[in-house]
């Protein structure tokens, strides 16, 4: 009997794991393959919904589920936290004990690191305490201004401090209290999600001028105290309430092994998502994949799900003396919420012209709100 290992129960493990018993034959009582998911931590949260969580629109309890709903055949949870990844012999180890396996798919995702003290000063919106905290900051708050930071790239969910801005105006406004309280967002990036190309950049921050919403690119903070914010531009602004993006990187058990590239994150086939050592692959946010224009792979939980489900299939054909015969294409799509119960639409295929990514965002409507509610309530329901 085979034996896979996922390490790591986010969005991309979640999905891995419930495909692979799918595709290598598991039933009710009749399991052909041992899946191994690694997880350190208790609950999943669904991500997306942080900020809605940042506004009030969700409470805590509804964005996450625990680990031990997870249901599929010949599925196991191992809980702990990865000591060592050996990817020539494709095992791991948690609490001393050693787990070999025939596969395995890498998806820890990211490490956060709070730069700057910013957990001293801030809220990470990045985390379910974060968001939920920031929210009661901003049931308080009734003059002042609330910052936004981006404090380092690349960071995971691109589009989530543009969104969380959004919705935060959206509050604000229908509070009344738009005439005394002031949105800014700061980031290092040259333009909003650059990496998406200059004219869906310009569409985001159309939408952010539109909604009043000040907007400072080219700011890399290198300070932050109780009430101020510093760059290395030189310049410096006031707040009264900040959310932030912590430095993201990749987790120090994957750094310090041999899956590391020379940027520090997992370097994979762009189609396969398989790596240099046969049978072990990552996908997800852990990956760098470069495109033709030089610019790594946006950091984006839809192409988990994706590249989940290709190598979940793979591997089940490769269980069943097949060859692999799906390839990750760079298409995908997602939303961003813009308040008022709207939402933009964005179609985005990295891989179909060489020169510039094909990202294509729809003006926000109450169709691509919805698109967004379904997707977090159909998360729930299939995987818990």
């Amino acid at each position: 009997m085979k034996t896979i290992l996922v390490l790591g129960a986010g969005t991309g493990g979640i999905v891995t794991a419930r495909e692979l018993s799918k595709h290598s034959g598991n039933e009710d009582d009749i399991n052909l393959v041992n899946i191994l998911v690694f997880e350190k931590e208790e609950r999943s949260v669904f991500a997306p919904s942080l900020p809605w969580l940042m506004v009030g629109q969700r409470k805590p309890e509804q964005i996450y589920e625990s680990y031990k709903k997870l249901d599929a055949s010949g599925l196991e949870v191992i809980s702990g936290e990865i000591e060592n990844v050996d990817p020539e012999n494709i095992s791991v180890t948690v609490k001393g004990k050693v787990y070999k396996g025939d596969y395995m798919v890498v998806s820890l995702g990211v490490e956060q690191k709070n730069d700057f003290n910013l957990d001293k000063f801030g809220y990470n919106f990045f985390t379910l305490d974060g968001a939920t905290r920031f929210n009661k900051e901003l049931d308080i708050l009734v003059v002042g201004k609330i910052a936004i930071l981006v404090s380092s790239l690349p960071f995971k969910s691109p589009a989530a401090p543009y969104e969380a801005a959004m919705l935060i105006e959206d509050y604000v406004r229908k509070a009344e209290i738009s005439s005394k309280v002031e949105v800014a967002l700061y980031s290092p990036e040259g333009g909003p999600m650059e990496f998406a190309g200059p004219e869906a950049s310009k569409e985001l921050k159309i939408l952010l001028e539109n909604k009043g919403i000040k907007y400072y690119p080219n700011h890399q903070v290198t300070n932050v105290t109780a009430d101020t914010l510093e760059f290395s531009n030189g310049k410096s602004y006031k707040y009264n309430l900040l959310a932030y993006t912590p430095k993201h990187e990749a987790p120090a058990v994957i750094r310090s092994s041999s899956l590391a590239g020379e940027s520090g994150w997992i370097e994979a086939n762009r189609q396969t998502l398989e790596t240099k050592f046969p049978n072990v692959y990552a996908i997800g946010d852990i990956t760098d994949i470069k495109l033709d224009t030089g610019v790594s792979f946006p950091k984006i939980g839809i192409f988990a799900r994706e590249q989940a489900e290709i190598v979940a299939h793979n591997i089940g054909r490769k269980i069943g003396n097949n060859l692999p015969d799906h390839t990750f294409k760079g298409e995908g799509q997602y939303y961003i919420e813009y308040g008022k119960g709207l939402a933009s639409t964005t179609d985005v295929n990295f891989y179909e012209d060489p020169k510039e990514p094909h990202v294509k965002m729809k003006t926000p409507e109450v169709l691509g709100h919805w698109h967004k509610w379904w997707a977090e309530k159909y998360w729930f329901f299939k995987n818990f």
